[in-house]
């Protein structure tokens, strides 16, 4: 199956959408077909044997869309944003004059005041010039006719159609009424003609739509930032010449130079200078970060002080940036599934509108005394009043600023489920080492049995050389600061959760943990206690015998991450359960969960049993968030409700998680859980306006307030709301901007 993500262009509203996706659906072998009102973008898999992408795009032109590139879509959202005002304002012109002409003398004639164009007078003239004011705003917005007749026809009805159907019926009928005028039939102007509702109607909307477009685009901003922060050029050494080429130029390999103030154009690795580095854009981290030989570059973070040369190691797709706005675009692409009520509803929605606005049109001419010119009023209003814009919207624009309100703070979001599953989240599980840790570990004390101090831990660290365990990695370093000289070790066998087995000068060595010891019955005597009160410090106890025989004990201590505790505490105030995943043994991992407040502790945890436990806290229904950064987390992270991988782990970890964490910090976690509850919020704000206005607004342009005593529903009063409901719902999403970062519990 291969995956697309097209961008569709001449989407008005949640039905055009919701046709789209039901006409892709029935493509063979699509599957997982979203179409996204607000971005815009139509994303499925498919089997490229049984269909091609060129067979998608038919469908959808035949629809009456367009699919365009990502490249082009930004010009072509500027040109429809002008396109728009321009309409507006030029059916202003015309709609203005027009209100006034029409409404003047009706005030005038309230006020008992007398004017010389009396319409009751001049009936012929006051036809005419409304005629004429009229009929360039229905030109002018013929958009709204040859879309909404085309949707019409495809028996896919829209936005435009309503509103199409509504301002024709009221034109119409003022035409004809006219036509009566010149004849001397009519002589009642006022209740006879309707060309002012048509206009204003169709200038509000237009009005409405470019509000709609712009305030949508600022949904989006948080993506455009990102595209933008990528310079253009970049300085290279080539041939031991300094040339400046553009970005799309760089290859993996070339050297890069780069100097104060500078921002760095892809990703890469320091190979002279040292530096401190602004990557805030990326991370949210405000504090620059120094750089020296070997450290990695992210493209676009910006160079704070010194001069570096740095060797790029990822360009163009591949970089970290690219990525990050692939995660954010991907995430905005998909729908959550509360989103899946507002299609449902906005697939039937315009077809019933339709059905009840003639229905009660129908009604109010033929069971009342009620004119033609009242049952029209009645059946415009339930026309305009009820456009699905707003329930289209409510979701998908609150997604998109909360991704990326997400992406400016370093925490990146892959899916809208995702962000909608964050905060039912009841318990977090935290791995130990490099999560709550600082995965860093360090030696901290060296028990010998019948020898030296020095020897055992030549014999560990030679052992351990060639692992790549933290805990290896910390007694080799610490060796390696003692100037010990290591020996050559044989038959290296790492046993998974248990330890590693070598040969050293013909010598058989053991290095691991206590259940290592126990299956090879190694007495430990005396030093069973001696371990146990290092553990009890939060100290790991690594036992080595040597041909059989104990031979003493290295403790190794890895030191908390600064935010871990404080992360912790947050959580708890949330009301979210807290759980260490770890493969030490249980008093050292009590020590550490005690540290840091921790209510459920994991010990003793073989690597792949990881998602086992999982699986056992998601009993009874509870969600469970799991927070990794190993290759052997990768189950966990996929079977969780929720995989949270710190961003500094590796590819795997990465890949398997729902929500990447660009720092290391565990406020982050905090950060995506409070995140994805105001979004939540913020949707269920727009979606009960969007469904309240809806329900409130068909009865009353029935005539629900007339039957009680109250006015009829003005179709242009319809219109106003009807645009009011959509720009309400955008600006109640963007609200989202001013989410800050929790900054402490």
């Amino acid at each position: 199956m291969e995956n697309i993500t097209l961008k569709i262009s001449g989407m008005t509203c949640a039905a055009c959408s919701a046709a789209l996706e039901k006409a892709i659906k029935k493509l063979d072998s699509a599957t997982d077909v979203s179409v996204n009102f607000a971005t815009g973008k139509l994303s499925l898999n498919f089997d490229p044997k049984k269909i091609n992408v060129q067979k998608i795009e038919a469908e959808v032109e035949k629809l009456g869309f367009k699919v365009v590139s990502e490249e082009d879509s930004f010009e072509r959202e500027q040109k429809e944003i002008k396109k728009m005002f321009k309409r507006f304002v030029l059916s202003a012109i015309f709609t203005v004059p027009l209100l006034i002409f029409v409404m003047g003398p009706m005030l005038l004639m309230e006020f008992g005041v007398e004017f010389s164009w009396n319409p009751m007078n001049y009936p012929r003239f006051f036809a005419t010039t409304q005629f004429l004011l009229t009929t360039p705003v229905m030109i002018f917005c013929h958009k709204f006719y040859t879309v909404g007749f085309k949707s019409i026809k495809k028996l896919s009805p829209n936005m435009d159609s309503l509103i199409a159907i509504g301002t024709l019926a009221a034109y119409l009928y003022s035409v004809y009424a006219a036509i009566m005028i010149f004849r001397g039939e009519i002589h009642h102007v006022h209740h006879s003609l309707y060309f002012e509702t048509a206009g204003v109607i169709l200038m509000l909307i237009a009005l409405g739509k470019y509000m709609e477009i712009v305030t949508k685009g600022k949904t989006s901003q948080a993506i455009k930032k990102l595209m933008g922060l990528a310079p253009k050029t970049a300085k290279v050494l080539r041939d031991g010449v300094e040339i400046e080429v553009d970005i799309e130029e760089v290859t993996v390999g070339d050297i890069i130079i780069i100097r104060p103030g500078e921002k760095m154009p892809v990703d890469g690795e320091v190979v002279e200078g040292h530096t401190s580095v602004d990557e805030s854009m990326l991370t949210g981290e405000s504090i620059p970060v120094e750089k020296k030989l070997g450290d990695k570059i992210i493209g676009a973070s910006i160079n704070k002080n010194g001069s570096i040369k740095y060797k790029a190691t990822k360009v163009g797709k591949d970089t970290v940036l690219s990525q990050i706005i692939k995660l954010v675009e991907d995430a905005q692409a998909k729908k959550a599934p509360i989103a899946q009520l507002a299609d449902i509803v906005s697939s039937y929605f315009v077809p019933i509108v339709m059905g009840i606005a003639l229905l009660t049109g129908l009604a109010w001419l033929i069971f009342t005394d009620y004119s033609l010119y009242f049952s029209l009023t009645i059946f415009i209003s339930v026309l305009i009043i009820a456009c699905p814009c707003a329930l289209g919207l409510a979701t998908p624009t609150a997604i998109m600023v909360g991704t990326g309100k997400g992406a400016e703070n370093g925490v990146l979001i892959k899916s809208g489920e995702s962000l909608e599953t964050a905060h039912k989240i009841k318990t977090v599980v935290f791995d130990k080492t490099g999560t709550i840790t600082e995965g860093k570990p360090i030696v901290t004390n060296i028990v010998a049995n019948g020898i030296e101090e020095s020897e055992l831990l030549k014999i560990a660290a030679s052992s351990e050389k060639t692992s790549e365990h933290p805990l290896g990695e910390a007694i080799v370093k610490a060796a390696e600061e003692r100037n010990l000289e290591l020996l050559n070790a044989e038959n290296f066998n790492a046993i998974p959760g248990h330890g590693i087995e070598v040969l050293i000068d013909g010598k058989n060595v053991l290095l691991g943990n206590k259940k290592l010891m126990d299956d090879r019955n190694i007495d430990l005597g005396d030093f069973l206690a001696i371990s146990n009160d290092l553990a009890n410090d939060g100290k790991t106890p690594m036992f080595i015998s040597i041909d059989n025989k104990f031979s003493g004990i290295i403790a190794v201590s890895d030191t908390l991450k600064p935010s871990s505790k404080r992360a912790i505490e947050t959580l708890h105030k949330m009301g979210i359960k807290t759980a260490m995943i770890t493969g030490d043994n249980k008093r050292t991992a009590d020590a550490i969960a005690k540290q840091v407040g921790i209510d459920i502790v994991l010990s003793e945890v073989l690597p792949h049993e990881k998602s086992e436990q999982v699986i056992k806290l998601q009993e009874n229904g509870n969600i469970v968030a799991f927070v990794g950064d190993g290759i052997n987390d990768a189950p966990a992270l996929a079977q969780s409700d929720v995989g949270i991988a710190i961003g500094s782990g590796t590819d795997v970890a990465i890949e398997s998680a729902d929500i990447v964490l660009m720092r290391s910090d565990l406020m982050d976690v905090v950060t995506a859980i409070s995140l994805s509850k105001k979004t939540i919020r913020n949707i269920k704000q727009n979606l009960f306006w969007a469904f309240f206005y809806n329900t409130a607004g068909i009865p009353i342009a029935m005539g629900g307030l007339y039957l009680l005593g109250g006015r009829l529903l003005d179709p242009m009063l319809a219109a106003l709301a009807m645009s009011f409901s959509s720009v309400s719902v955008l600006l109640n999403a963007l609200r989202l901007k001013r989410f800050k970062v929790p900054k402490n519990g």
